[in-house]
């Protein structure tokens, strides 16, 4: 994963913890899982940068 992906997918995962953590405090359901959904897409990113990586480096052993 390059250090911009990586960045990139922490950075939509901060986003969205602080959406979620507004909505919770704020009681703003609507918020929260927005909040909620964009961290789990940084995740996934992270995730998919990550096995995109390992497979590479599989391929090349």
């Amino acid at each position: 994963m390059s250090a911009k992906d990586k960045a990139k997918a922490k950075a939509e995962q901060a986003k969205g913890k602080l959406k979620e953590t507004t909505g919770r405090v704020t009681g703003d359901k609507g918020l929260e899982t927005e909040g909620r959904v964009e961290k789990t897409k940084g995740h996934l990113h992270d995730t998919v940068e990550n096995l995109r990586q390992n497979v590479k480096k599989k391929h090349h052993e």
